[in-house]
């Protein structure tokens, strides 16, 4: 029976890669993914077999590498931070029912939003949401409507995929929205390039976040209304010495 890793590995450095992670990729025979993801770890396991397919390739890459299980051999997909956060995982077991059983694991990674926060401060200490503003498999309508309801409900917002070149002004449109509930002044953030050459992050308010040029290698984040700099960094924090001063 072959088998199938799912594999997240983190936000691109080998450091990064969990234990878990790199035990699945050495107990590969093969290594499928977006060309990117492939290149990020290809030099680290160079004896193996690499699939690799360009964007929008996600169901053709997923076929061959479920078509090399089904010859016998362990086959790792590799994704970008974890594998069930926008990843293959969900797609991989949607079509794994197309073919003969086989044995399926998801290795979890450090999605963005974690090593994006811990770079930019700790944004993300209180409840959060995470929603991408990439509208190719979700109506913008919908993401509109979440941006909305979260940013009502006081939530902190850790927004994927924010900018590309046909979706330049969405990070606008969704800071926009967000000023509905939250004041412009509102604490927030960005991470570039998270465990890449050129990794940088940025601390400013929502209204200059607007007028931040971006790109699909950043990862956003927008305050609640405890968040606050400090030391530089931004900060959520979630009540632990209030909490303290209430007993007393």
């Amino acid at each position: 029976m072959g088998k199938i890793y799912i594999v997240g590995i983190g936000p691109g450095c080998h450091e990064d890669m969990t234990l878990r992670a790199d035990k699945a990729l050495r107990e590969s025979d093969v290594i499928a993914g977006y060309t990117v993801y492939v290149d990020l770890v290809r030099d680290y396991y160079s004896d193996k077999e690499f699939i690799s397919t360009p964007m929008m390739g996600e169901v053709n890459r997923c076929r061959m590498a479920l078509e090399e299980a089904q010859k016998g051999k362990t086959v790792s997909m590799v994704c970008s931070g974890d594998a069930g956060v926008y990843g293959m995982a969900g797609l991989i077991y949607k079509l794994s029912v197309e073919y003969k059983p086989m044995d399926i694991q998801v290795i979890p990674g450090i999605t963005s939003a974690l090593s994006g926060g811990a770079l930019a401060g700790a944004p993300l200490t209180h409840d959060f949401a995470v929603v991408s503003l990439s509208d190719l498999l979700t109506p913008w309508e919908k993401i509109e409507c979440r941006l909305r309801e979260a940013s009502k409900a006081d939530f902190t917002l850790c927004l994927y995929n924010p900018s590309s070149k046909k979706r330049h002004d969405y990070l606008a449109k969704a800071c926009g929205i967000c000023m509905e509930y939250k004041s412009e002044e509102t604490v927030c953030a960005i991470a570039k390039n998270i465990g890449r050459e050129g990794e940088a992050y940025q601390v400013m308010t929502l209204k200059e976040l607007a007028v931040t040029p971006v790109d699909m290698f950043t990862t956003v984040f927008i305050g609640n209304s405890q968040s606050r700099v400090i030391d530089g960094k931004m900060v959520t924090p979630r009540g632990y010495m209030e909490k303290e001063h209430g007993k007393k």
